[in-house]
């Protein structure tokens, strides 16, 4: 039996309006994506190819910017002291993050107050962080060489030591950094389901084999997850060394999204700063890639 005309048209006017209001729900984050995310994508990279001051138009150099990057002795210096962060970060992280997780899991009383006080480094301002953490490296009054000299050790000048800034940096960054992660491993915990657990220890599997060969594979995806969202965040540090160390001492804590901003709203080389941009995209792609590899790889 055909639908009446009238109905019809009612359904096809009840279809419009649906359609309108998702248009409508939907127009403000794409038009704010737009503006604030694509359109500065690629105004940088036509950017990368001028030379440009915010002052002058910007006049187009062809690959000069590029050939820049490569004899770039301060870039290489940048580049080098962030894969050294990363190379540091990612892995305490991942531990870090697993193993509060693992602790928080577990039938302990007060547990909801060690998550609250695991958590709320993170709901502190990176500023904040810093000011604290500049008071606890403090070579003379800070709180860290004061518990080393307890210990009868002579405490190092954390922040003004080439040596040991870019440690002090990471320290910082894990402790205020880490809970989020932790939160994401605690939820994939508590969806391994519980009868794993029962049987193995049901066939004698103690606590370590039950975490290698329970635990570790029913949160792979996460630990994915986990670990290529820290890559691309510990490639773009850029509050840590700018609020603790300015880039120093002698550019030890440089790294690459400092790097870029002195470039650019220092320098005014907002051109060259766009072609570093593109260039540290390309970095984080293949690293990330290459972790895209190495977890597939053990999934097979």
């Amino acid at each position: 039996m055909e639908m009446p005309l009238n109905g019809r048209k009612r359904r096809h006017g009840l279809n419009g309006n649906q359609n309108l209001m998702g248009w409508l729900f939907v127009a403000p984050p794409v038009i704010l994506f737009a503006c604030f995310t694509l359109i500065p994508m690629v105004m940088a990279v036509i950017f990368s190819f001028s030379s440009y001051d915010i002052i002058n138009p910007p006049r187009l150099i062809g690959l000069k910017n590029y050939e820049r990057i490569l004899t770039d002795q301060f870039f290489h210096i940048a580049l080098r002291n962030t894969v050294f962060y990363t190379v540091l970060y990612v892995p305490l992280g991942l531990i870090l993050a697993l193993a509060t997780a693992l602790f928080l899991n577990s039938k302990r009383r007060m547990v909801t107050l060690y998550r609250t006080m695991f958590y709320m480094p993170v709901l502190s301002s990176a500023v904040a962080n810093a000011t604290m953490w500049s008071w606890i490296y403090n070579p003379k009054m800070g709180l860290l060489n004061g518990v080393l000299a307890l210990l009868g050790i002579q405490g190092p000048s954390w922040l003004n030591d080439s040596s040991t800034a870019m440690y002090a940096i990471v320290i910082m960054s894990l402790w205020g950094g880490y809970a989020g992660n932790m939160m994401i491993f605690l939820a994939a915990l508590k969806g391994v389901p519980a009868h794993y657990h029962e049987s193995a220890v049901l066939d004698g599997a103690n606590a370590w084999q039950r975490f290698i060969y329970i635990t570790v594979p029913s949160i792979q995806k996460t630990t994915f997850f986990v670990s290529t969202m820290l890559i691309i965040g510990t490639f773009q540090v850029f509050d840590a060394a700018y609020l603790l160390t300015s880039g120093g001492p002698g550019n030890a804590t440089i790294t690459v999204v400092y790097y870029i901003y002195n470039r650019a709203f220092k320098d005014l080389k907002m051109g060259y700063a766009s072609a570093l941009s593109l260039c540290l995209f390309v970095i984080i792609f293949v690293f990330s890639a290459i972790n895209m590899r190495i977890n597939r790889t053990e999934e097979v």
